[in-house]
């Protein structure tokens, strides 16, 4: 299975060292650091690809199951998030796809990790699909579509999807979870698009 070597603790991009890319030094994200299980390239794309769009729930289990193979020791022996939240779909998309993906993943990582799962974020802006878009468009298509609509004020929080690309999604995430005054924020994929594949 395709893995990412060095890692940058924030972005989970190649970098070198295994510490913060340039990247994430300049452009400091909105979250403290990414955990992703895999690069996203064959056979993870493919699989993925299928839980999303063919509705292969069966392969929740499996993303889950790898992720937590790879840092469920980690979390154990480091700062546990307070909350489990997953990046959600607008109504729309919920609706045409009859589930989210990223709940399916987070609900099953949650209750291994006996870790409270949250409904507190929402979609709010109902966007371009990402995937449609180019890559320098990303960035901006998914400005303010998020808002927490409770409280995670002096909470701790791990977002959750199964793709992290751009970083465009999770940072917008990441931004409203810390304006509802959630004290960290981590990143939690089963895969990360590598930069020679998100210019292609």
């Amino acid at each position: 299975m395709p893995r990412i070597d060095l890692p940058c603790a924030q972005c989970a991009l190649p970098s070198g060292t295994g510490g913060r890319c340039g990247e994430c030094l300049t452009h400091r994200p909105p979250f403290e650091r990414t955990l992703a299980a895999f690069a996203y390239a064959f056979p993870v794309n493919r699989l993925l690809h299928r839980l999303k769009y063919a509705g292969a729930l069966a392969l929740a289990d499996w993303a889950a199951s790898a992720w937590l193979d790879r840092f469920a020791g980690e979390i154990a022996q480091g700062a546990r998030p307070d909350v489990v939240l997953a990046i959600p779909l607008t109504a729309t998309r919920q609706r045409e796809r009859g589930f989210n993906q990223a709940q399916e993943i987070a609900r099953r990582i949650a209750r291994a990790l006996a870790i409270p799962m949250a409904g507190d974020l929402e979609r709010v802006r109902d966007t371009a699909a990402q995937a449609a878009l180019p890559w320098s468009v990303r960035k901006t298509n998914l400005r303010d579509a998020f808002r927490c609509t409770r409280a995670v004020a002096g909470k701790s929080c791990a977002l959750i999807d199964d793709v992290m690309t751009t970083g465009a999604t999770v940072r917008e995430a990441a931004r409203a979870l810390r304006r509802a005054g959630a004290t960290s924020v981590s990143v939690w994929v089963i895969a990360r698009t590598l930069k020679s594949e998100q210019a292609s």
